[in-house]
């Protein structure tokens, strides 16, 4: 499913760039990989929190996220609620 959310354009990827989309009200969720800095994770899970936007634990690494979307990146912002939707079914299930 992140694949296809990636090809329908409805992603951000990387710290800052999916600081700046949360910031500006654009993300329905955020993704972490599994080997994210525990600096990382504080500050992402601090400003989704303020903005009341919900970070999701992936099974996934950076390496496993890099082959997906052709960067390595351990945040990924979902900017659309039925992807984000979907996504939170599957983690959360």
């Amino acid at each position: 499913m992140l694949t296809i959310c990636i090809k329908a354009g409805k992603t951000v990827k990387g710290f800052d760039s999916v600081c700046d989309a949360v910031k500006n009200g654009n993300v329905s969720c955020v993704l972490t990989a599994s080997d994210i800095s525990q600096k990382t994770l504080k500050e992402i899970n601090f400003l989704c929190n303020r903005y009341s936007v919900p970070v999701l634990d992936t099974e996934l690494s950076k390496e496993e996220t890099a082959f997906l979307c052709g960067k390595s990146t351990a945040v990924i912002a979902v900017c659309d609620k039925g992807f984000s939707e979907g996504f939170m079914k599957i983690i959360n299930a």
